[in-house]
């Protein structure tokens, strides 16, 4: 998602912000009870790293993540949806992804691969905890065409390990450790093999404001491309991400959060920068009491 005159570059912009929207794809997991008339603050809506914080009984979420390359024009659209089943300890979602990348022979717009995703809360139950753990086992579907560089190829399995950290009153860091399986991925010439991904990542959250943060995400993966008939290439992604949140509460129990960053290319991605947009809207589905 860069310059055409360097491809490779490109692929892995395109790498890195896939994986991580698409891990953080179900990685924007907000997670709150239905605000109550207090107006809670922000407590789970990042960007490209996954919180370990279910949905709560009652409260379904609507995720929107649009992230654009500042030079190539190449551009991703997330839009996630998640549920509780019943209650917090398991979480259903889906993510539909929407992407336009730059070929050499022009551009292709159109559907992603999709991402049905269940999550166990182990870790993290309760009013105010301190540290939570919630696994995350996702099915990638080959709904992608690959022909057109818009998809994987084949279907895939992605297994995500969130873990969020309260550190006192001002500060909350995340950390994740995952890894995607195609066993069957194609390039766009029809050639397959298996690959792997493996990504890493962290973040740092600072609560100014109880509806007012600001954060910092480190995102590290590392992914074999399939080059030819059985044979694959390693291509590595690494994307330092600042950004802000902010939220607007209102008495029917919903919260609106906007948010932005930039993703900023390091080491083998030096030079490829992008603009991050985040939209949430989460609200109670269903009141307790008589």
């Amino acid at each position: 998602m860069i310059l055409r005159a360097r491809p490779v570059r490109r692929k892995r912009l395109a790498l890195a912000l896939r994986v991580a929207v698409a891990l953080l794809v179900p990685a924007t997991s907000p997670a709150q009870a239905p605000p109550p008339p207090a107006a809670p603050g922000i407590s789970d809506n990042s960007f490209l790293i996954e919180e370990a914080y279910n949905q709560e009984w009652g409260a379904v979420q609507h995720i929107s993540g649009f992230v654009r390359g500042w030079d190539s024009g190449d551009w991703l659209y997330t839009f996630t949806q998640e549920w509780p089943v019943p209650g917090q300890r398991h979480q259903l979602s889906f993510t539909l992804p929407v992407l336009r990348v730059t070929l050499d022979e022009g551009a292709a717009t159109g559907i992603g691969d999709v991402a049905l995703n269940y999550r166990l809360q182990v870790a993290g139950m309760g009013e105010d905890p301190r540290v939570a753990f919630a696994p995350r086992l996702s099915v990638l579907l080959p709904t992608g065409s690959d022909a057109r560089g818009l998809g994987a190829g084949g279907a895939a399995v992605q297994l995500n390990l969130p873990l969020s950290v309260t550190l006192g009153p001002w500060f909350v860091t995340h950390w994740n450790a995952g890894v995607t399986y195609a066993p069957s991925a194609r390039d766009r010439a029809g050639e397959d093999a298996p690959t792997t991904a493996w990504n890493l990542g962290q973040s740092v959250i600072w609560l100014a404001h109880p509806r007012f943060n600001v954060l910092v995400e480190t995102v590290f993966v590392r992914a074999r491309i399939v080059e030819g008939p059985g044979t694959t290439r390693r291509s590595d992604a690494f994307l330092v991400n600042p950004g802000i949140r902010w939220a607007w509460n209102f008495r029917n129990g919903l919260q609106i959060v906007p948010g932005l960053s930039v993703p900023i290319g390091l080491g083998p991605s030096r030079g490829d920068n992008a603009l991050f947009l985040y939209l949430s809207f989460e609200h109670p589905f269903r009141r307790t009491g008589g």
